[in-house]
């Protein structure tokens, strides 16, 4: 693969009780274990919503491109994540739920957009067979 573009983030402190901070200081944020994982929750983000935010817009940039290329008029989209934790084994895996709304788009367009976007989106390859994604249009 030649790559186009690599961003680098560090994590410092106490894991997930620590800090975040990109290489170029756009993401500096505090982390905090939420409450259903025995922390404090809180004010602060953590590891699961940094992954749904980002795999939520590179899907809706994925519904973007496949609508382009498909001719389809998509005035606006959203696409909300869901990312799941729990125990897995000796660890702890993640869960992934995808709804994707498309105002104005046909239902069977609109599934078909989501089903493309699936296979083209930098999130979902990467999690393709280790992580269930669960997709739906609302």
């Amino acid at each position: 693969m030649h790559v186009l573009y690599t961003a680098e983030a560090v994590a410092t402190g106490a894991g997930r009780a620590g800090e975040v901070r990109s290489s170029d200081g756009v993401i500096d944020e505090q982390l905090a274990i939420p409450k259903e994982l025995g922390g404090p929750g809180g004010d602060a983000t953590n590891p699961e919503q940094l992954f749904a935010a980002g795999y939520a817009a590179c899907f809706n940039s994925a519904l973007a491109l496949v609508a382009r290329q498909a001719k389809v008029d998509v005035p606006t989209s959203s696409v909300t994540a869901k990312v799941g934790i729990g125990p897995q084994g000796g660890g702890f895996g993640l869960t992934v739920s995808l709804t994707v709304d498309l105002p104005g788009v046909e239902r069977a367009v609109a599934e078909d957009l989501a089903a493309k976007a699936h296979m083209v989106c930098p999130y979902s390859n990467a999690t393709r067979g280790n992580i269930e994604v669960q997709l739906q249009v609302s």
